[in-house]
């Protein structure tokens, strides 16, 4: 068996160009979308991948607005950014590119996001709808990528529904929230949360029909460990220098030998991140449409 691709960038693609009629709807209506993003430091990832952001909203005709500030920003400094960016009638929504520096309060900075302009969805107010409510219609924005996980997996014809899901990782941008959403009435999977110090982890993705693998410890799901069949979705993403050539590379959760026991693998880079990123602008989409009155 030789893996069927889940094409992220392809899906993206899509789902982007869908966006550009909304958009210019909500222009005739008197509001042009826009997206911020705060980067705090140099990581050439970060970087990378904020760049990558700007980029979608040129495709769809929101506009964009990149704040980068030094990895010297004390807590105070990174909190006057966001009051400004709260009180911006051009910032439809903004995003803090995680992870910050140390020194740096995180969860501090995202309480501080106005939870009508978190546009990653991770603010304690848009995550408790999530919470709350089960089955009915949530207004507020959703988190980015585990709602890009299920969308993936939804635009390859398969489903969720009645299946069992072990996500690895804890963090608040995938394993906290995720299985909030796979639980809703209509996705309807059985989840479970394991993580890197999870107890006889292999014996628990032995068990999957679907991996959400979210930890960034490279390799951590092994061919061994895959059930023959299952979807795996690589999201964790890790560096490794390459003893040959001195640079560092992107590698994710998933050892490469799993596209030989799975029937779906969505990869990384080129799986969940490109569809990540296309969810941000949807929800910046969104927003703006609820603003208009198009929603």
């Amino acid at each position: 068996m030789t893996a069927q691709i889940l094409d992220g960038k392809a899906t993206a693609e899509a789902r982007l160009l869908s966006l550009r009629a909304d958009v210019e709807e909500i222009k005739k209506r008197g509001l042009t979308p826009g997206l911020a993003t705060v980067l705090v430091g140099d990581d050439p990832g970060s970087e990378w991948y904020v760049s990558g952001k700007h980029r979608d909203c040129e495709q769809v005709g929101i506009s964009s607005i990149r704040e980068d500030l030094p990895a010297t920003t004390t807590q105070a400094e990174l909190e006057a950014v966001i009051d400004r960016l709260n009180a911006r009638d051009d910032v439809t929504g903004y995003i803090i590119q995680l992870p910050l520096p140390d020194h740096i309060d995180t969860q501090a900075i995202i309480e501080r996001i106005d939870p009508e302009k978190d546009a990653d969805g991770l603010h304690p107010m848009n995550l408790g709808q999530l919470v709350s409510k089960v089955s009915e219609p949530i207004t507020s924005p959703l988190p980015c990528t585990p709602r890009a996980v299920i969308e993936l997996v939804d635009a390859y014809g398969e489903s969720f529904a009645g299946k069992h899901v072990v996500v690895i990782g804890r963090g608040i941008t995938v394993g906290r929230s995720i299985g909030l959403l796979l639980t809703r009435k209509g996705v309807d999977a059985t989840v479970t949360l394991t993580h890197s110090r999870t107890r006889n982890l292999d014996e628990h993705l032995k068990q999957a029909d679907i991996i959400v693998a979210a930890a960034g410890v490279a390799g951590i799901v092994s061919p061994e460990a895959v059930k023959a069949g299952a979807i795996v979705l690589d999201v964790g993403v890790s560096r490794q220098t390459d003893p040959d050539t001195g640079k560092a590379r992107v590698v994710g959760d998933v050892n490469p030998g799993v596209a030989e026991v799975a029937s779906w693998l969505s990869p990384n880079p080129g799986g969940v991140g490109p569809m990540t990123r296309a969810l941000l602008v949807t929800n910046v989409v969104e927003m703006a449409k609820r603003q208009v009155g198009l929603m």
